[in-house]
């Protein structure tokens, strides 16, 4: 699959914000010209819904277990989120503004309800 602008569109919002974080030459590269012989034009993506219920579980391994390893239960690229000594202020901070050079924000990605579900779940990480 070749990643560009149009194939990132189509994958769930959490994962296209996070590749397009992460390829900053994808994000800049120009969308492909629309082919003239396509039989039907695909309809745009939904808007992400930032005020749905996530499956945090699914979060995990699809964007974040890209640098928190087993669901955050081990370190990886990231620090463990199992047990933590971090407070929730510090962790919804932390998501929302990220660390530069570390962590991307989703501040734009997740709202605030959405974000809290995310801590609940660190909170809730027991040994797999």
């Amino acid at each position: 699959m070749k990643l560009d602008l149009n194939s990132i569109a189509l994958l769930p919002p959490a994962l296209a914000a996070v590749l397009t974080l992460a390829l900053p030459a994808v994000a800049q590269q120009q969308p492909a010209p629309a082919q003239q012989s396509a039989p039907a034009e695909q309809p745009a993506p939904a808007a992400p819904d930032n005020n749905a219920p996530l499956n945090v579980e699914q979060l995990f391994a699809t964007t974040c277990g890209w640098c928190h390893s087993d669901g955050g239960r081990e370190a990886g690229k990231g620090p463990q989120l199992m047990n933590t000594t971090r407070d929730d202020d510090f962790i919804r901070n932390r998501i929302k503004n990220g660390k530069p050079g570390s962590m991307p924000a989703f501040g734009s990605t997740f709202s605030d309800a959405q974000i809290d579900q995310i801590i609940k779940y660190i909170r809730s990480l027991k040994p797999s």
